[in-house]
């Protein structure tokens, strides 16, 4: 299931003039991937307090096994994974047709949307008034991940299906790179700070960033809320009207050769079995997904306010402002992520390395049951592979998967059928 790399010869670059105002000091972003991916020292650490974990009493850091590295790109060969690896009677996911969609599994409502490139859209979760989001349950992944100054955002991969609206569509970070190579995806955003924005105009994958232009343009289509909102969190964008955009910019939008995992409508045997997950990245941002075993999905609930001089937590379901519908999900998966610094200068704007590849621990939960995995990338333009401890791929539920990003030294405890995750970095 090698993915085809992007083709980095078109000579349109589709980034507009940004003509909102600059972000503000909290819109800083990450450093690029150093040499070979390795981390670099980490010389800050966050503000003492704001951090510790009000549902549970602490718990003891869990230690980070050191595991044997996936085999090679030859892994993955057309949505057949290697024998080698796969016990004899396993049931390997044969290659994708032209009507499934590979990164959900499923049959696609419209296979025509699946004759082009994913896109990857940054997603506001805060300030809390950008909630309800627009697009989150017509996304085929999700990825949240922490950013700065105790916050965290979406980006979302819409490939098998469009909206007219999803957002509000806010800045980048560094990490988001992962993200569009996986996936072979446009990148939308809302401008950067300059030391990300110059890395992504230079970069090989500069043609595929697309950048907030006038809203209501045609190209790049985006579009100002409903909602009486500062200029800087009302901007949406419009995935039904790309297409046509792109073809006048000679943009390359053919379809690549897209693999998102393994995936079955039996989960595998599990004896663990959790209704809640929880992850707690801290005062101001923390959420939980609760098991419906008769939807047999997950639905996110948010945080509310934030729980400093002790208030206790307070939640409420997410909702997509597009469909009147409660965010669900039918994987959840968290993954132990490095979060390290290059400098001190770097550190204390807390711009981040996410550096999501080789390999780390995982947790992935369908069903109501968890299994404890491993994490696997080879290679910047591969996808991630899932595997249980024994290097065997996890299977997931067909359906709309969402990571839960943290950080490698990140906490965890199970009280009963909830599993708690609290987020930390060296």
């Amino acid at each position: 299931m090698i993915q085809r790399p992007l083709q980095w010869t078109f000579a349109t670059v589709l980034i507009l003039t940004l003509t909102l105002s600059c972000a503000s000091t909290s819109d800083l972003g990450l450093i690029p991937l150093n040499a070979g991916g390795t981390p670099t020292p980490t010389p800050f650490q966050p503000e003492p307090g704001v951090y510790d974990l009000p549902f549970f009493d602490a718990v003891n850091p869990q230690a980070i096994a050191t595991y044997t590295p996936y085999p090679t790109t030859t892994v993955y060969q057309n949505g057949v994974s290697n024998p080698q690896i796969l016990p004899p009677d396993a049931n390997v996911n044969p290659p994708f047709s032209a009507v499934t969609n590979p990164l959900t599994g499923l049959p696609a409502a419209e296979p025509l949307l699946l004759e082009r490139r994913p896109i990857a859209i940054k997603i506001a979760n805060f300030p809390r008034y950008n909630r309800p989001q627009s697009g989150l349950t017509l996304a085929d992944v999700v990825f949240e991940y922490y950013i700065e100054s105790l916050l965290t955002r979406f980006i979302a991969i819409f490939y098998g299906n469009d909206t007219p609206q999803a957002g509000p569509v806010r800045s980048g970070r560094y990490f988001d790179e992962h993200i569009l190579r996986m996936y072979n995806a446009f990148f939308v955003f809302q401008y950067a700070d300059p030391r990300e924005l110059n890395y992504f105009k230079t970069s090989d994958f500069a043609d595929f960033l697309v950048l907030q232009g006038y809203a209501g343009a045609a190209c790049p289509p985006f579009k100002t809320g409903k909602y009486k909102r500062d200029l800087y969190n009302n901007a949406f964008f419009d995935t039904t009207r790309f297409r046509d955009c792109i073809a006048r910019k000679s943009v390359d939008n053919t379809r690549p050769n897209l693999h998102g995992g393994f995936f079955s409508e039996d989960p595998p045997d599990s004896a663990l079995v959790f209704n809640r997950i929880s992850t707690y990245y801290s005062t101001d941002s923390y959420n939980y997904w609760e098991y419906d075993p008769t939807s047999k999905r997950y639905f996110r609930y948010q945080e509310v306010s934030d729980t400093r001089k002790g208030k206790p937590p307070s939640f409420a379901p997410l909702m997509d402002d597009q469909t009147h519908l409660p965010v669900t999900a039918d994987n959840v998966v968290v993954i132990f992520v490095p979060h390290t610094f290059a400098t001190q200068n770097e550190a204390e704007d807390e711009i981040y390395h996410i550096d999501l590849l080789n390999y780390g621990e995982a947790y992935v939960f369908r069903n109501g049951l968890a299994y404890p995995a491993q994490w696997h990338r080879t290679s910047l333009d591969q996808p991630l592979l899932l595997t249980d401890l024994n290097n065997l791929p996890i299977y997931l539920k067909p359906g709309r998967t969402f990571y839960q990003v943290i950080g490698r030294t990140s906490t965890y405890s199970q009280s009963g059928t909830d599993w708690y995750f609290n987020f930390k970095t060296p």
